[in-house]
């Protein structure tokens, strides 16, 4: 199977190309739309007491959210692909904006569920058209790209439970709406990188095509899409353990403080962001079918010794496990777009939308879990899931050949 797409720039000087004050203003847009959709589940105690809602309730919420968030994205991708809208990120960030001002006045369970979902088509509109367009301003440096562009959203997803802490909890539910400021700037920004988008397609539409694509059959591509969605399923299932029950982990088996152990989640969560950071570059340099290899199997060593050490080894094991994971996903993505060139906005849809839902997937049945054994019984089983990085051994080697694709 191969694929004839033009080329919207000279191979040759692609890498003097890279659009970075588009790849910067994604990132913080990025930023925003993480931090806006990280909000909501940092003010369910709140809203519980507030509302009188019951932990099904809450679950329903959570429900609304990430169905959204997740289900929709390779949807809009799959559209998108076909009829591209370069101006589609400013409705995505107005259907934000609706839900946050939803959020700060709702005072009935349906009413935050409205908001939940308005949050989330914003969120599932986002990602895949955002994802293409860094794509298409990487001048060919796809790697460095999305580390730039998911940065971004590793920083709102960190800035969401602090924004509540520390402003929306203390002057409560109707001060969310104090972000509705950011949305309205988030909105003019990604129309300004949409105009730069259409007119960077339009140079695209004049360009001759040429050759691309890896040479491979359908079930080469099949079997390389199933390899890489088992590897995103262990990196976040691995990655729920720790985000979600790390602290709860800390009190029960260190006796920690709350504070502490939350100061103690934003050194895991730093560290996440490094690895976001400097996994698309290292795949650029080193080739991404082995990054990907490394930063699953990579951390397999400290993910079995986590659960066995003292309370030091255990806050210093989860350095390495942030920085070495969480450069699996630029690279991930990456390879899956070089897979199915010819699907830049569905296949980032696919993997961004299964990663949220694997995220909140794995929060509750990793809840279940825990309260039917313990915490420490749940990080000794994740500890095992690295394991399925093996099946990276399966994944074609597509990077002997000349990768271009237009996004």
């Amino acid at each position: 199977m191969s694929n004839t797409v033009a080329e919207p720039t000279n191979p040759a000087t692609q890498a003097v190309s890279t659009a970075f004050p588009i790849l910067f203003g994604l990132s913080f847009c990025h930023m925003l739309n993480d931090m806006m959709q990280s909000l909501l589940p940092s003010m369910y105690p709140m809203l519980k007491g507030n509302l009188g809602l019951d932990y099904s309730q809450i679950g329903l919420i959570t429900l609304a959210l990430q169905l959204t968030a997740s289900l929709l994205q390779p949807v809009v991708g799959l559209y998108t692909d076909k009829r591209p809208m370069p101006y589609s990120l400013s409705v995505g960030m107005a259907s934000t904006l609706i839900g946050i001002l939803l959020l700060s006045q709702a005072t009935t369970f349906p009413a935050l569920l409205i908001a939940a979902a308005m949050v989330g088509i914003g969120s599932s509109i986002f990602h895949p058209e955002s994802a293409r367009m860094a794509r298409m301003a990487s001048g060919g440096r796809h790697g460095l790209a999305q580390s730039l562009f998911q940065v971004g959203g590793t920083a709102g997803q960190a800035l969401g439970p602090l924004i509540a802490a520390f402003i929306v909890l203390p002057r409560g539910q109707g001060s969310a709406a104090y972000f509705s400021g950011m949305a309205m700037l988030g909105m003019v920004l990604l129309g300004w990188i949409g105009h730069h988008y259409a007119g960077r397609r339009r140079a695209a539409a004049k360009a001759k095509p040429v050759r691309t694509g890896p040479n491979l059959t359908k079930a080469q591509v099949a079997s390389g899409m199933a390899i890489l969605i088992a590897l995103v399923f262990s990196k976040y299932f691995y990655m729920a353990s720790l985000n979600t029950f790390y602290t709860f982990y800390l009190i029960q088996h260190f006796g920690e403080g709350v504070q502490h152990a939350q100061t103690l989640l934003f050194v895991f969560m730093a560290s996440v962001a490094v690895g976001t950071f400097v996994g698309g570059p290292m795949g650029d340099w080193m080739g991404r079918r082995r990054l990907i290899w490394f930063s699953i199997i990579g951390i397999l060593p400290f993910s079995l010794l986590l659960p066995h050490v003292g309370e030091t080894m255990t806050v210093l094991l989860t350095i390495p496990i942030g920085l070495i994971l969480a450069a699996a996903f630029p690279a991930i993505l990456v390879y899956a777009q070089e897979l199915m060139p010819g699907k830049i906005g569905m296949v980032s849809g696919l993997f961004y939308g299964f990663a949220f839902g694997m995220s909140a997937l794995g929060a509750a049945s990793l809840g279940v879990l825990a309260d039917y054994t313990s915490i420490d019984f749940v990080f000794s089983v994740c500890a095992f899931l690295p394991l399925l990085g093996f099946l990276a051994v399966g994944l074609p080697d597509i990077e002997r050949k000349q990768m271009t694709t237009n996004a």
